[in-house]
């Protein structure tokens, strides 16, 4: 805890306040996650945030729902040009064009990955063996932007025709879902999230 506040210490960046960021830092970021839909959503919410503040991202995150058909891969697959240019006016989400595609061009690909794999859940784990990569970060400034896993899987996701998946963007997707814990080691949640893949 901290004296001065008695709040809980949490990592720098879900520490200013913002009850959207403390909630999302301390409910879901580094939790060990396995449902498609939820890791459909947050491949295209982290591509959705290059060049934004991923606050600005949680604010619209319900309007992404919306208007992303609560990010069913088969449903947005099937959207049509139609439906993309209707979301364009979309004030709930962040309306670039590149972006809304974007989120069609990934469900197909994510299509095909669960019919090659079995399910994304499989593919996406495989990299690290069924088991979260656990750093032991003290400060931010420890904390790189991409490693050569985020490389890797990003370069794969590229080929097989994925849009917004640089290794940045891949790196904060990895610490998203869990498959990398990135909490501080003086983070409550760094040792809360750490539970088996």
């Amino acid at each position: 805890m901290n004296a001065s506040t008695s709040e809980p210490v949490r990592c720098w960046w879900a520490s200013g306040g913002d009850p959207l960021y403390a909630a999302y830092h301390d409910e879901e970021w580094g939790v060990p996650m396995h449902d498609e839909r939820a890791l459909f959503e947050l491949l295209c919410l982290e591509g959705a945030q290059a060049g934004l503040a991923w606050i600005t991202i949680l604010r619209k995150r319900e309007g992404y729902r919306n208007a992303f058909l609560h990010f069913d891969p088969q449903r947005v697959a099937d959207m049509s040009d139609a439906d993309l240019e209707q979301r364009l006016a979309d004030p709930a989400i962040v309306r670039n064009r590149l972006k809304v595609n974007a989120v069609r061009t990934n469900a197909r690909a994510f299509l095909e990955v669960q019919a090659e794999h079995g399910s994304f859940d499989s593919y996406l784990w495989n990299w690290v063996d069924g088991r979260p990569l656990r750093n032991a970060w003290r400060e931010k400034g420890e904390i790189p932007a991409k490693t050569p896993l985020a490389e890797s899987i990003s370069r794969d996701l590229k080929r097989r025709g994925f849009t917004f998946v640089g290794p940045t963007i891949v790196y904060a997707y990895l610490q998203s879902t869990g498959v990398v814990n990135d909490h501080v080691v003086s983070c409550f949640r760094y040792d809360e999230v750490q539970a088996p893949g």
